[in-house]
């Protein structure tokens, strides 16, 4: 367990947050949700000890041990990979090296030989004898391949760093594990991972994050950042969100009659206990519930954003064809001849274990990079428009926000770029502030308003969730799922890309796969082919191997 008491943070004259008293106890895990920049991950960083508040306490009982998702990925550089998770339990690894040193001495004498039984008997109750096996089995579980578990940090690539650092966090069943962000970088069979590790976890965890399937499927508390306090509820992510939602309709509509107020907070209840019974939370949430006073809960200060795409008409089927597609970076071949067609209205996402590997291919498609062999055709009149992973060089001018998106359109009346604006929550003067200074959250707004502008029939979307707060992500994902036109994206959110895709095209190192149903019979079939592997190969328990099913066909050579 780990508590504080009476905690305030606070810069100059602002606030953060004030007498924050809460109690985070075994069993259970607590999503830290809030506004950008009501300090969710300063908070995680008072609770660690990295940061003393401004006034109160954290309070950690002695003999427990805590243990925080690094986030600096140089700091382990020269270290091997599995060493580098062992030293994720600072005095189990200090007795490995105390033991190693001692063993390594020339003049090795009776005083060494009594120092050596008492680390060696430490080092049997800090489960030393299966430490090796147990990091392996997390880096394993995380992907990286037994082939890499003795490489140098500095030698992985961005991904397998987060995934080495995040396996160096949950090693040795830590009493108190504190998460920010842990599944940035990592792509979705790492979260899916992670997700069932965190389940399983005994013990206390606090995560902050932007991903709602994660929060949805770990959490069983959410302590919500707002009108600086910090108030905690029993039950996850959604859980929270229609709970405040209701509450705001109910303050809002008070004379309205009793028995409506009451009707839907029956149906309410009715649908979260039903559901609880497939979550960690299922007693407490039902027990809860049964006492719910929806007047207790604080409605949100958030906004939404009001995200709209009206995709235009398309005549014919053919909207892209791919023709012997092929391309390489620093050496390493992408993919390699691939062609394929994607018609009127298909919903595509493109999943890969490599990264680079999906943002190439949405590049070259959208005409942002060129392939090194190939073509990409594009049907009579279609229009696109691309939100790139990577798009610092278009705010690389000094321009105001309405200049920025006035570029995109033919209509150059201010009025008129306002309506866009506006509905990203850009206001008044706000919208006057000059680019070069925007916040990465405001720059994926820009973007995105950008697109409502330029309604095309096909949108390319690389990662359009990064940067952005959970509501601007609900918003996004709720205005794709009522579009109508072609979408071609990528992403690791997995809530956005079960509720969009209809197609999955896997780019893996023997080929593209090109899987014709939806992102959630992907996964199915997925752990249907691991549970086989799991059957045949005790010792591997994780499919890193490309899908074959009836209707999923290898695209290239």
């Amino acid at each position: 367990m780990i508590s504080t008491q009476g905690l305030c943070l606070q810069y100059g004259e602002r606030v953060l947050f004030d007498d924050v008293s809460l109690k985070f106890t075994e069993g259970n895990c607590y999503g830290l949700i809030g506004p950008n920049g009501a300090g969710k991950s300063t908070l995680l960083k008072i609770l660690s000890g990295d940061v003393d508040p401004y006034a109160g306490q954290v309070i950690v009982p002695p003999g427990l041990r805590l243990a925080v998702l690094k986030q600096d990925h140089f700091a382990f550089n020269d270290v091997e990979a599995l060493t580098t998770v062992l030293m994720g339990h600072e005095r189990l690894y200090a007795v490995m090296q105390e033991k190693d040193a001692l063993y390594a001495k020339p003049d090795f004498d009776e005083d060494d030989g009594m120092q050596t039984a008492e680390l060696e008997a430490e080092f049997g109750e800090l489960n030393g004898w299966e430490a090796e096996a147990q990091a392996g089995e997390l880096l394993g579980g995380l992907g990286i391949p037994v082939s890499r578990h003795e490489i140098l940090v500095r030698d992985l690539d961005d991904g397998d760093k987060v995934r080495v650092l995040l396996a160096q966090a949950v090693f040795g069943d830590p009493d108190i594990l504190l998460l920010d962000e842990p599944t940035n970088h990592l792509d979705v069979e790492s979260i899916l991972w992670l997700e069932e590790f965190l389940i399983s976890f005994q013990n206390t965890v606090i995560v902050v994050s932007h991903d709602r399937h994660f929060l949805n499927k770990v959490c069983t508390h959410t302590a919500d950042i707002d009108f600086q306090k910090v108030r905690m509820y029993t039950g996850n992510y959604d859980f929270w969100r229609e709970a405040s939602a209701m509450a705001l309709r109910h303050r809002q509509a008070r004379k309205d009659k009793n028995d409506d107020r009451a009707r839907e907070l029956k149906e309410f209840i009715a649908r979260f206990s039903a559901n609880a019974s497939k979550s960690r939370q299922a007693t407490s949430r039902k027990k809860m519930l049964n006492q719910l006073d929806v007047e207790a809960i604080a409605p949100s200060s958030r906004k939404y954003p009001h995200i709209v795409f009206d995709a235009s008409k398309v005549h014919g089927k053919a909207m892209l064809s791919v023709k012997n597609l092929s391309k390489s970076a620093s050496g390493q071949q992408l993919f390699e001849g691939v062609n394929l067609t994607i018609g009127r209205s298909e919903r595509v996402v493109v999943v890969s274990r490599n990264s680079v590997a999906v943002s190439a291919f949405l590049d070259i498609i959208a005409g942002a990079e060129e392939p090194d062999t190939g073509a990409v055709l594009w049907g009579e009149s279609i229009r696109h428009s691309f939100l790139p992973k990577d798009y610092e060089h278009l705010f690389g001018k000094d321009l105001s926000i309405i200049d920025w998106l006035r570029q995109f359109s033919e209509e150059k009346d201010e009025g008129f770029i306002r309506q866009f604006l506006g509905r990203m929550l850009f206001t008044g003067e706000e919208s006057r502030k000059s680019v070069t200074v925007l916040s990465g959250g405001e720059r994926v707004r820009c973007m995105i308003a950008r697109l409502m502008l330029e309604d095309p029939q096909c949108l390319i979307l690389d990662g359009p969730t990064n940067h952005l707060d959970l509501e601007s992500i609900t918003s996004l994902n709720t205005a794709l799922e009522k579009r109508t036109g072609t979408l071609i994206f990528g992403s690791h959110d997995v809530q956005l890309i079960e509720s969009l895709s209809d197609r999955v095209i896997e780019i893996t190192e023997g080929g593209l796969l090109d899987h014709q149903y939806s992102y959630t019979e992907f996964l199915e079939r997925r752990a249907a082919s691991v549970s086989v592997l799991v059957g045949a190969y005790p010792t591997d328990t994780r499919d890193r191997t490309p899908l074959a099913g009836a209707r999923a066909g290898i695209v290239g050579p």
